[in-house]
């Protein structure tokens, strides 16, 4: 038994199996955070804190002009500003500079209390015998404060330190102060490559997750699309896979469904227009016999009765023709066989049996330019089209018939200087029994057969036809056929 799952299922279990393993590189990737060794995502009031601890180690004992130069070094070092006040706002080191009230107003708070009294670096106690001298006991060390001012806007980090300072060398209460221009203070204050790489990690395996689920629903829609695109041609050999579990899957058998029982309908409908034709020859041929013998027994009074029911039978037997043309090209395009023809010699043909004494046509086709095809077919159907553009093209009829290659295909163009056809019709010319004009009338057009019957000659030879209105004026019909040049 085959376990099957709908589409609404896999994707809600893709979603699961995405967020699982994004749970578990975050988990481990956490983890490793909390190691002192491994700072991955920055851990900026450790890193702040470090810093204003090596400031305040460096400047104990030391003049105001060494502090000065040791800040110099550190700002140089990490392209940020670096200031030594006491908590009292007294400036013990640095330039020259007028604090915000804010940081004023932090400077004279009293610390909160802190559990942890020891000294934080990364690795444990700093190095040397500085270290276990002055810090054997050391007063509390707070998390760097943050704050913004603006006009100019510029972000400030306060870190309180102990610091030797006096003539007894007293521990008193100070802050290293950084300031910067950038909110990440050059990446002191906070450092976004670590979440940048993150987030590139995230999507990473995001991509890696969805795209093969993806790649996989987005090939078995392009093949439905095209089978459909396919099926609106009248190619109803089209079968597209099944195997597919899901509403996708279905709907890939129902198309084939489809496209079996089009096929069997359409080949149904034209066996019954070529079965209905052939019966309808031979009432026709005797209708004809009989009025050959009422023309010689009538008198010349009535000889013009004759005419108009020879005229009806001559329009009836066209019809049929028309008909059996139509069924017989659309039953028989599976099994055409191709040949290697010359265009230019089949156009010259066609021109010569259809060119009336009114029409001007012009002819510019290659004479080395050769397509795979069947010869009856081609010809039919452009000795139709070339009927049709002499008829439809007015009084002074001009026809052009050009032909070009290009990518392994010949497009065989037959233009004329007529009115063209409505743009809301062209998608129906070739559509069978269609005419433009509603009427019917005996007058103004055939039967609607005759570009139907182009149309299925060209796809029997594994060709297209279309149609479009010219911008000078008039219509174009222009085959796309398979080069044997290619």
């Amino acid at each position: 038994m085959t376990f099957r799952l709908n589409l609404l299922s896999k994707i809600l279990l893709w979603v699961f199996l995405n967020l699982l393993v994004l749970g578990v590189v975050l988990y481990f990737i956490f983890n490793l955070q909390m190691s002192p060794d491994l700072p991955l995502l920055g851990r900026t009031d450790d890193r702040i804190e470090y810093i204003a601890r090596l400031i305040a180690m460096e400047s104990n004992e030391k003049t105001r002009a060494e502090r000065d130069r040791i800040l110099a070094d550190y700002a140089e070092r990490y392209n940020v500003e670096f200031y030594l006040f006491s908590n009292r706002g007294a400036q013990l080191g640095g330039k020259k500079i007028d604090l915000p009230f804010q940081i004023e107003e932090f400077l004279k708070r009293p610390p909160p209390p802190r559990e942890d009294l020891r000294p934080r670096f990364p690795g444990g106690e700093p190095p040397g015998e500085f270290g276990e001298r002055r810090f054997s006991r050391p007063p509390p060390v707070f998390v760097a404060h943050m704050e913004t001012t603006s006009n100019p806007t510029r972000y400030w980090a306060v870190t309180r330190v102990p610091l030797s300072d006096g003539p007894e060398n007293d521990t008193i209460p100070a802050s290293v102060i950084a300031v910067s221009d950038s909110i990440t203070g050059n990446s002191l204050f906070f450092n976004p490559r670590p979440w940048i790489a993150l987030i590139g990690v995230v999507l990473g395996l995001s991509f890696v997750i969805w795209f093969p689920f993806v790649r996989n629903l987005n090939r078995s829609v392009r093949k439905l699309n095209k089978a459909t695109e396919q099926i609106a041609e009248e190619d109803f050999a089209v079968r597209v896979d099944e195997d597919r579990t899901d509403e996708i899957g279905q709907l890939g058998k129902n198309v084939n469904q489809l496209a079996e029982r089009l096929a069997g309908f359409v080949n149904g409908q034209k066996r019954f227009l070529g079965d209905i034709s052939h019966e309808l020859n031979s009432p026709l041929a005797r209708m004809n016999w009989a009025l050959s013998i009422l023309e010689e027994r009538v008198g010349d009074e009535n000889q013009v009765y004759i005419e108009d029911v020879r005229e009806e039978v001559k329009l009836m037997s066209e019809l049929v023709a028309e008909l059996l043309a139509y069924a017989k090209a659309g039953i028989r395009g599976s099994s055409v066989s191709f040949v290697e023809l010359n265009l230019k010699q089949i156009v010259a043909e066609v021109v010569a049996r259809e060119k009336s004494g009114r029409a001007s046509i012009k002819i510019d086709v290659g004479e080395k330019l050769r397509v795979f095809g069947n010869r009856e077919l081609l010809s039919r159907a452009l000795s139709n089209v070339v009927r049709n553009s002499i008829r439809y093209a007015g009084d002074e009829p001009l026809i052009e018939i050009s032909a070009r290659e290009a990518d392994g295909e010949i497009r065989l163009s037959v233009a004329d200087n007529g009115k063209g056809v409505p743009e809301a019709e062209l998608g129906r010319l070739f559509d069978p029994f269609h005419r433009l004009e509603k009427d019917r009338a005996r007058k103004t057009g055939g039967s609607g057969l005759g570009l139907a019957i182009v149309k299925t000659c060209i796809e029997s030879c594994s060709g297209s036809v279309s149609a479009r209105n010219r911008s000078e004026g008039g219509l174009e019909i222009v085959f796309k056929l398979k080069s044997s040049n290619f």
